[in-house]
């Protein structure tokens, strides 16, 4: 066939899209949290009366020092980013005792877990990761045609010895997610480092500590630390919860340098925004706002717990800003709770198809979710 008959050949929009390598094909796309203005149009409801407990958000908004780094900010925004993320990578190297070189920063960490699946898997090779774990530790890895194993979990968290036996000379990569999204459970740090000290020096252990900030201090692991001992081990964390920048999308991986340098050959180069950047700085100097949103935050959970108590719910015990709760049919309970303005997270899609994950709101929006529950679950 010549060149000219070739492109005289009629191509549908589904069969370019059938030009796609077949491992890519098969993703099932991550769906996120609704969000408030969808669900306004989508019921006719008054976004300023719906409460919104899906995605993980910190309730308080950003502090007072973001927003005027924020508006500070404002007259760069004509002008690229800082593609190296000079200020931020320094200000998280001076917090946590680590060379910039350690530093890959990332839109969100989710961009860091993303690039680790892009650095180093291919076809032929495998990820290991939990059952009811992160979903995009899966999506990041079927992305890159390599071959997903999940490991069954253990009181609906990591079991870490079966972890480790599930490791096979194929395996590159290794997720762990402490405290786990979207079950909460968590590992004491003793029992972390010896599952990276258990593994082939060959493979990359992902450390995933998104809500590492909701920990009471004493219940941190020293996982920076960690990585000068194990040049194997990735450390991710994000500013979308405790600090309270879901919008802005920003987050690092801390590595040894010669990992952090492979990394960023594969990062795009402006993927974090000035805003993001110097919200982040900011952030970062603001130690009471996380320590108060901590506080705020045990006691959500406190309030919610005994809610459910009271209703007569089954809740894991959570270390995170969240919490899963068995309501039954929950697809059914869902739908109820949307038609009273509260939106939750079903989690049928992690194999959990009776339980309902509900984000720590302030103490009102718990109130809320509460009372609305109790109606969801009578109808």
């Amino acid at each position: 066939m010549t060149a000219a008959s070739r492109s005289a050949d009629p191509m549908t929009a589904a069969s370019i899209a059938g030009l796609a390598p077949d491992h890519v094909r098969r993703i099932a796309p991550y769906v996120p949290g609704k969000p408030v203005e969808e669900l306004a149009r989508e019921l006719g409801l008054d976004p300023a009366g719906i409460v919104k407990l899906a995605s993980n958000e910190n309730p308080r908004g950003p502090g007072p020092r973001v927003r005027a780094a924020i508006a500070a900010a404002v007259d760069e925004i004509a002008r690229y980013p800082d593609g190296n993320g000079f200020a931020l990578k320094a200000a998280l190297a001076a917090r946590l005792g680590v060379g910039p070189a350690q530093i890959v920063l990332g839109n969100g960490s989710n961009d860091v877990l993303e690039l680790v699946s892009l650095a180093f898997l291919e076809p032929g090779d495998a990820a290991v990761y939990a059952q009811h774990a992160f979903a995009v530790y899966p999506l990041a890895t079927q992305a890159r045609g390599a071959a997903g194993i999940e490991v069954p979990a253990r009181d609906f968290g990591h079991d870490l010895a079966a972890m480790r036996a599930a490791v096979t000379p194929r395996t590159r990569v290794v997720f762990v997610a402490n405290p786990n999204n979207p079950t909460g459970t968590w590992h004491p740090p003793a029992e972390v480092e010896t599952f990276v000290a258990s593994m082939p020096a060959d493979v990359v252990v992902v450390l995933d500590e998104a809500y590492n900030e909701y920990l009471e201090p004493a219940d941190r692991a020293p996982s920076i630390d960690w990585v000068a001992r194990y040049p194997n081990l990735v450390v991710t964390r994000t500013f979308s919860k405790a600090f309270g920048l879901a919008a802005l999308r920003v987050g690092y991986g801390v590595m040894a340098a010669a990992v952090a340098d492979i990394l960023n050959r594969v990062r795009q180069p402006f993927n974090v925004n000035t805003l993001a950047q110097v919200a982040a700085v900011a952030a970062l100097d603001d130690e009471d706002y996380v320590d108060e949103s901590r506080a705020l935050n045990r006691a959500g959970l406190a309030q919610l717990a005994a809610g459910f108590d009271a209703l007569g719910l089954a809740h894991l015990p959570t270390q995170a800003n969240f919490v899963l709760v068995d309501v039954g049919d929950a697809a059914r309970v869902n739908r109820a709770l949307l038609r009273q303005g509260v939106i939750v997270r079903p989690v049928g899609n992690y194999g959990l198809p009776t339980w309902l994950r509900v984000t720590v709101g302030l103490a009102q929006e718990n109130a809320r979710l509460l009372a609305a529950l109790k109606g969801a679950l009578a109808s």
